[in-house]
């Protein structure tokens, strides 16, 4: 099948290279537009754009959708089916009607839940246990098109969402090509979403990551979780705001008031919240190194 693949960030990867590997004609690849990226601020491409580039495709990373010069390069691509992942834009309706097959978009999460920019995140976050992928056939409206199908995964107690993150994208590999397939069999099978069921997950910030040690040991330790790898938990000792990558549950009585330092030593470093303690395994000072709490408790008194 002719495809014109959109897609940003390393998730889209997987799902890119499987339809090179299993011989789809890949018209374009579309992407946004370069950005200074991190430290150094210095204006690099990003990782699909990087990724197509290695194997002679066609890019385009248009500042905007809205102008109509992409839509007419897709209709002179003739090309049969959009599949966009994680591309980060919504596609204005003309867009929507250039391919003969409509245009598909890989989805992290178990739709209706989660819809939106970091749904991956928001899943360990809240603590669920499960999650997974979704395609679907796109909208005008943010991720709200029929389900051509899911793959669901089970989200471990420790895991982070980098952890997870990694397993949906092979995941989503899988789930797109099998979707394409009966797209092109026409044995495909719409499914409206519960609109009863949506749920929204906004985009992660840099004011999510310090802990409120008033919530309980459970709360706070899906928050590490969730935020692992970015924006990363954090919060302040002795002055200084120490980035936070790994706790566990302690002890499950009240203790003392919450924030308050009960311990420190080979097991970590245990601080009070609502209904109990959190033991910090892993932690990052400002200016260091990530390290596990003992070895960081070797040099430092807390």
């Amino acid at each position: 099948m002719r495809i014109v693949f959109m897609g940003t960030p390393g998730f889209a990867i997987p799902p890119l290279e499987r339809l090179y590997n299993e011989g789809h004609d890949i018209a374009a690849v579309v992407t946004r537009p370069d950005r200074p990226r991190n430290r150094g601020m210095k204006v690099s491409c990003c990782p699909v754009k990087e990724y197509a580039i290695s194997r002679g495709t066609l890019v385009h990373s248009p500042e905007t959708l809205r102008d109509g010069v992409l839509t007419d390069i897709l209709r002179e691509l003739t090309c049969e089916l959009i599949v966009v992942v994680a591309f980060g834009k919504l596609l204005p309706v003309e867009m929507l009607r250039v391919p003969s097959f409509g245009c598909v978009n890989l989805h992290g999460s178990l739709l209706p839940k989660y819809r939106g920019a970091s749904p991956i995140q928001w899943a360990v976050l809240n603590g669920e246990t499960e999650t997974g992928v979704t395609a679907m056939y796109m909208a005008e409206e943010l991720d709200a098109g029929d389900i051509l199908g899911s793959k669901k995964t089970h989200i471990g107690d420790d895991e982070t969402t980098g952890e997870v993150y990694a397993r949906l994208m092979a995941l989503g590999a899988d789930l797109i090509i099998e979707t394409i397939d009966a797209v092109s069999r026409g044995t495909v099978v719409r499914v409206p979403q519960n609109v009863d069921e949506v749920t929204y997950a906004h985009p992660m910030t840099k004011s999510m990551s310090p802990i409120d040690w008033t919530r309980g040991a459970h709360g706070i330790k899906c928050q590490v979780r969730g935020l692992n790898p970015w924006p990363v938990a954090s919060t302040v000792l002795n002055g200084n705001t120490y980035k936070i990558y790994t706790v566990d549950i302690g002890r499950k009585e009240y203790v003392q008031a919450p924030g308050s330092i009960v311990s420190a030593g080979k097991q970590g470093i245990e601080i009070a919240c609502s209904d109990g303690s959190v033991i910090i395994r892993e932690l990052q000072a400002p200016g260091g190194k990530r390290m596990p709490a003992e070895e960081f408790l070797r040099g430092h008194s807390i």
